[in-house]
């Protein structure tokens, strides 16, 4: 598919609402500028977004103790009440040491203990953006664990952004064209499947998930 023909889309008659947020508490964050990217192309696609930083949905690390004192700390009761308002969200991750930042984990926990869980049957879309050759893809790898234990359909083709301080123009869009059009079919591929989901729900296909709890469950955080 050509750019000039997934720029020239006619608007999506039914608009689908995206939760876009990056996860980096970083205030000049390379995934911030991917999600905010991420944002501009899935609104051009006739989609509604509600965009977020990590910082929106931080909290104290995971307490059992904490959590039977005073309940869902605030930020990451507001990730449950967004996820809860999409249909369907986008993460920009970046990597910690080859694996999923700390405090993106600590928050997915404190979210499943909250019900409705509200990653069960939603669907997701993972992006990093990394000044590494690898564009942090490993991180994705880890990522994928618990929001897929948790029920959530991750979208099979993640996105990983190589040497990323150097791919943005002064105007934030990516420097290389060839990769912008990529980053665009990706994005349009994800928003059919999640159209297809949430209107035409007879063309649902199964998908496998990992063995587990069912979605809906506790999350398993370990009281210990």
């Amino acid at each position: 598919m050509k750019a000039q023909e997934t720029t020239n889309r006619k608007p999506r008659p039914k608009p689908v609402g995206l939760l876009v947020f990056s996860a980096s508490l970083r205030e000049d964050s390379l995934n911030t500028r991917l999600a905010r990217l991420a944002r501009s192309v899935i609104e051009r696609h006739g989609a509604t977004v509600d965009f977020a930083t990590m910082r929106d949905f931080d909290g104290p690390s995971y307490d059992q103790d904490l959590e039977a004192r005073e309940g869902i700390p605030p930020g990451p009761r507001a990730l449950h009440r967004r996820l809860e308002n999409a249909d369907a969200f986008v993460i920009a991750s970046p990597e910690y040491n080859a694996s999923i930042p700390g405090h993106l984990k600590n928050a997915i926990d404190w979210v499943s203990r909250v019900r409705p869980q509200p990653f069960n049957a939603r669907h997701g879309l993972l992006l990093s953006a990394s000044p590494s050759m690898a564009g942090g893809n490993r991180g994705l790898w880890s990522l994928r664990i618990p929001l897929e234990h948790l029920g959530a359909r991750v979208f099979p083709d993640m996105f990983s952004l190589a040497q990323a301080h150097e791919a943005f123009t002064d105007g934030g869009v990516l420097a290389d064209q060839r990769l912008g059009e990529r980053f665009e079919q990706n994005l349009v591929a994800f928003l059919d499947l999640v159209e297809a989901a949430k209107h035409y729900p007879c063309m649902k296909k199964a998908w496998v998930e990992f063995l587990g709890e069912p979605g809906d469950g506790p999350g398993r955080v370990d009281p210990a």
